[in-house]
C-alpha cells in the first residue's frame, strides 16, 4: 500500500484550509481524514496549544496519522463526531472539514472493489471490518428496492432495467466480482456513455453499502451541536445528492430544507454562507488532479446568538 503521497491528492487544499480562517490555538476537526493532506496543512497553521480531531473509518488511513502530539485519531465514521468528542471533553470546535468524495486510494485498489477498471470482489465497504458487501446488496435486495437504489443513488433512468437483468442474472449465478457485475450491466450502456453510466451503478452501490446519505444527514445535525459560535464548516461534495443536503442545511438548519421561521417570518437558520455561489476548483487544479473534476465547496459560519 501507498504511503499518504501517493495515497491521494487532496482536493482544493489551499481554499479548503483558507475557508476554515484558523485561528492557531483553537480546536479543528477533519471528518474524513484519507491521506491526510488537508490535516497536514490544518496543523501547518496552528500552535502548540491546538487540537485537531481527524475522524477515518478506514483503517487504511491509519498508515497517514500525523506524527504530531495536537492530532488525535478517531477510527469511526464520522455520524458518530458528536459521541467522540464529548467522549474527549470536547465541548465545542472552531472549525470542520469533509472531503465527501472517495480517495483515489481506494480506487486504485483492486481489491476494494470500488473501481470498475479492475476485476475483483465486489465488496465496496469504507469500513472492511462490518457491514453488508456490494454482492450482498446485489444478491439479496429484491428488485424494487435496487431499481431504487440506482434511481436515487445513481440517477440512472433505466434503473428498473437493470434491476432486472440484475435479478435476472442471479437466480442463474450469484454476483461475486466486479466482473460479474459488468457482464450483466454493460450491454445496457451505448458504447459512447459506457464510463458516465457505469459511474453511476458503482455510484449508487458504494452509497448503499456504506450508509452514505444517512451518515451524511446524521453528521451535518451534529455540526450545528459541534461548532462554536462563529465556527467554520467547510463541505467538499461532489454528487447532487450531498450537495442539496449541505445546501439545506446552511439554509434551514435541516438537511430536508423544511424552513422554520419566527414571528417576523425569518428563517430560523443557525448558519449564515460565507459564499453564496459553491467554489469550484479553478483550472490548474482541474488539469493536475481530475478527481476534483466534479467538486463543489460550500462554506458556512455559526451564528453567533445561535444555541
Amino acid at each position: 500500500m501507498k504511503k499518504a503521497e501517493g495515497y491521494h491528492v487532496p482536493v482544493m487544499l489551499a481554499p479548503a484550509v483558507d475557508a476554515l480562517d484558523i485561528h492557531p490555538g483553537g480546536v479543528y476537526v477533519d471528518l474524513t481524514l484519507g491521506g491526510a493532506g488537508h490535516s497536514r496543512e490544518i496543523l501547518s497553521r496552528m500552535d502548540e496549544s491546538a487540537r485537531l480531531y481527524g475522524f477515518d473509518q478506514d483503517e487504511d488511513a491509519e498508515m497517514n496519522i500525523p506524527l504530531d502530539r495536537r492530532f488525535v485519531f478517531v477510527r469511526s465514521n464520522f455520524r458518530y463526531v458528536k459521541n467522540f468528542l464529548r467522549y474527549y471533553g470536547v465541548d465545542g470546535v472552531d472549525g470542520i472539514l469533509a472531503d465527501l468524495g472517495v480517495s483515489s486510494h481506494h480506487f486504485d485498489d483492486a481489491s476494494r472493489g470500488f473501481s470498475f477498471r479492475f476485476d475483483g470482489l465486489l465488496d465496496m465497504r469504507m469500513n472492511k471490518r462490518a457491514g453488508e458487501t456490494a454482492a450482498d446488496v446485489l444478491n439479496s435486495y429484491s428488485e424494487e428496492r435496487l431499481a431504487e437504489i440506482f434511481y436515487l443513488y445513481g440517477e440512472l433512468k433505466n434503473s428498473r432495467r437493470l434491476a432486472a437483468e440484475v435479478v435476472k442474472e442471479r437466480n442463474l449465478k450469484a454476483l461475486v466480482t466486479i466482473e460479474d457485475l459488468l457482464r450483466v450491466v454493460r450491454p445496457i450502456f451505448g458504447a459512447e456513455r459506457e464510463k458516465k453510466e457505469l459511474a453511476k451503478v458503482f455510484q449508487a452501490l458504494r452509497i448503499e453499502v456504506n450508509h452514505e446519505m444517512d451518515a451524511l444527514r446524521e453528521m451535518l445535525q451534529s455540526t450545528i451541536e459541534v461548532l462554536r459560535p462563529g465556527g467554520r464548516l467547510v463541505v467538499i461534495t461532489y454528487h447532487s445528492l450531498e450537495d442539496r443536503m449541505v445546501k439545506n442545511l446552511i439554509k434551514t438548519g435541516n438537511v430536508e430544507g423544511v424552513k422554520d421561521t419566527d414571528f417576523y417570518g425569518r428563517v430560523k437558520a443557525p448558519f449564515r454562507s460565507v459564499n453564496n455561489r459553491v467554489i469550484v476548483p479553478d483550472e490548474t487544479e482541474l488539469l493536475e488532479n481530475p478527481r476534483s473534476r466534479s467538486a463543489k465547496m460550500r462554506i458556512a459560519v455559526k451564528m453567533e446568538n445561535y444555541g
